[in-house]
């Protein structure tokens, strides 16, 4: 309350929800090796094809199984492994497309990124991309904001048509 004029700054990001997955993997996108398994196990390990390698062609992802006695089991469990290593896989692009969009949204966050000043005193928003500003502010607080979309629709024509788009 003295006399001076508070002064924030705000960074907003609209990011779309990252998708839930059901991966459904297609038979014909992978390739099945059996193999004999190495390591204990006895003579049963060294006569029976019983060691799976699955590779999901189109990633290149590879998962070698032959923690069971049995082939069915290890091709089982190495069919888990492999759907959740492709998760696995599609969740880290996700994250990081995510966290793309919201760095070029957001920017740093410094003053001289200022796009909109909303000045409560002169009752003003200001558009700074376009050199708008409309003192109506008590009305852009309520929800009506078409004449800054209108202004900024309108800059966005004048640009492209500049450009030859």
């Amino acid at each position: 309350a003295s006399g001076r004029i508070h002064t924030s700054a705000v960074t907003v990001a609209v990011l779309a929800e990252p998708e839930d997955l059901d991966l459904q993997i297609n038979p014909q996108d992978l390739k099945i090796d059996v193999f004999r398994s190495s390591g204990p196990g006895g003579q049963s390990v060294n006569k029976l094809e019983s060691a799976v390698r699955i590779t999901h062609i189109p990633t290149g992802t590879i998962v070698v199984c032959q923690d069971e006695k049995s082939q069915a089991k290890n091709k089982k469990k190495a069919m888990r492994v492999l759907k959740a290593r492709i998760l696995d896989n599609i969740r880290k692009e996700q994250a990081k497309k995510i966290a793309k969009d919201r760095k070029s949204q957001v920017g740093t966050g410094d003053r001289s990124e200022k796009i909109r000043t909303y000045n409560f005193p002169d009752r003003r928003v200001t558009d700074h991309r376009i050199g708008f500003t409309l003192h109506k502010l008590d009305r852009v607080m309520e929800g009506e904001i078409d004449e800054v979309f209108d202004a900024l629709l309108q800059a966005e024509r004048k640009l492209k048509l500049g450009q030859g788009k």
